[in-house]
């Protein structure tokens, strides 16, 4: 059988399989109503407060900086420079907002892909409906958790391990926090960039209903996609977004440099975050802080 012929086979099998397991997730309607466009965020609260941008290997994008060769205008000779920028915002330090991914054609809170993406962007969900993040951060060290320096690709991190984690480093999530896992799978990044972009540590869909039960506000990793590549089950993809994202609102925080953080032994921080309000996209490049 020619290549393209068996490419298609095993690509319609995929599908396929797909769609006989399509009926295990149930995409709820909001708890905060069937208006809502921020979910999780709903849960930040004033009572919340008491207490490096590195660059994805996969960065195709275009930019231009106008006009060239210090050109003026005006009586004044003023010289100025902007930006063009023609790109994926899936780069570097990311945010997932709750229109980036679905189930079978729906999305968080219940709504069709038809009736909110536009060839200009979403109508709904869009990053410039989530408000400021300023928040408790909780920091778990899982490589530490699992006795290493830096976990590998595919390597699972379950509920359980999560649980222990806390335990361990004398720490608990609570309702509101933003969750960062340190895998130390970042440095990956400036030695082999293919390598950190075809794979990677993180959690399963048990980890992600877990946080989800403990209604969290976001989930981040210092990986290019939080949750496990390659997966446990291959016909079974980004299930954990579907978790988080579609069946409960919280966001997803890719790409986030945690090295200084483990490094000082911190645990819990302030995390402040204001991600850019251009509307109509699914994702944005992000500059976290954590102020201790």
């Amino acid at each position: 059988m020619p290549f393209r012929a068996t490419l298609y086979t095993a690509l319609l099998a995929l599908v396929l399989v797909s769609l006989l397991q399509a009926q295990t997730f149930n995409v709820p309607v909001s708890e905060w109503g069937p208006e809502d466009e921020i979910g999780a965020a709903n849960r930040l609260t004033p009572q919340k407060l008491d207490t490096g941008f590195p660059t994805a290997v996969n960065d195709d994008y275009n930019r231009d900086a106008q006009p060239r060769g210090g050109e003026t205008i005006g009586e004044n000779l003023i010289s100025y420079v902007d930006d063009i920028y023609n790109g994926w915002l899936g780069i570097g330090t990311q945010l997932d907002s709750l229109a980036h991914l679905g189930f079978n054609g729906t999305f968080y809170n219940r709504r069709e892909a038809r009736d909110f993406v536009e060839v200009t962007g979403v109508t709904k969900m869009g990053t410039e409906k989530i408000p400021p993040i300023v928040t408790r951060g909780v920091l778990l060290d899982m490589a530490k958790q699992k006795g290493k320096t830096q976990l590998v690709e595919g390597e699972i991190i379950s509920g359980d391990d999560i649980e222990a984690a806390q335990q361990a480093q004398g720490v608990k999530i609570e309702e509101g926090d933003v969750i960062i896992l340190h895998t130390g799978w970042l440095p990956m990044l400036y030695t082999n960039a293919t390598r950190f972009g075809t794979g990677w540590p993180g959690i399963d869909v048990g980890a992600a209903e877990y946080l989800a039960s403990l209604k969290v506000v976001a989930v981040g990793a210092d990986t290019m996609g939080v949750e496990v590549v390659p997966p446990p089950n291959p016909t079974r993809l980004f299930e954990s977004h579907q978790v988080l994202l579609t069946g409960n609102g919280i966001y997803i925080l890719e790409t986030i440099d945690t090295r200084e953080l483990v490094e000082d032994g911190v645990k819990e921080f302030l995390f402040v975050l204001g991600q850019p309000l251009i509307t109509g996209t699914v994702q944005a490049i992000i500059n976290p802080v954590a102020i201790r």
